[in-house]
């Protein structure tokens, strides 16, 4: 009876992946960039730039300006995106990490409206960006592993949300 259950499971969940194939399909098909390489393969669609480390008082809150670089050829999200159904790109930094996020302003983000649907307005990142922190550091070495999620689009199709770890030494004297 166990087995069959567990065969029930595995069956049904077969049948999901086969029926959601071809969606993937089609996003594979659409999502491609000026060359025509597929953009849902790409492995970074954002990818941290700087700083590596930081020295700040510890205690104190600090300001710490965080650089992302966007593919070229992609958009994300702005942090407050017009419609509540688009994921916003948002920052964060793990309890017991011994830095505490006290406060992120991101920028403005740029309106655009796509080809697929001209009656859309979204609000945008494109290029390069920067997060404005405040962090407040316990004393000593600190590796933070932050957070940056955020979904990435062409200009026809959006891969899944992603969220790319953020690595900051932040040492609090």
């Amino acid at each position: 009876m166990f087995g069959r259950k567990i065969g029930m499971r595995i069956a049904a969940a077969t049948g999901l992946a086969v029926s959601l194939c071809p969606l993937w399909i089609q996003a594979q098909i659409f999502a491609t960039d000026s060359t025509g390489r597929s953009i849902a393969t790409r492995s970074a669609a954002v990818e941290y730039l700087f700083p590596e480390q930081v020295t700040v008082p510890s205690g104190k809150v600090s300001a710490i300006a965080l650089h992302f670089r966007i593919a070229q050829g992609l958009h994300i999200n702005s942090h407050t995106p017009r419609e509540d159904y688009l994921i916003p790109t948002a920052f964060s930094i793990p309890d017991g990490s011994g830095v505490r996020l006290e406060a992120a302003s991101y920028p403005a983000g740029t309106d655009v409206t796509l080809p697929v649907d001209s009656k859309t307005r979204l609000n945008v990142y494109t290029g390069e960006f920067t997060i404005e922190t405040r962090l407040v550091a316990m004393p000593g070495d600190h590796l933070v592993e932050a957070k940056l999620r955020y979904q990435a689009c062409d200009q026809n199709a959006c891969m899944p949300p992603k969220t790319i770890t953020v690595p900051i030494d932040v040492i609090g004297k």
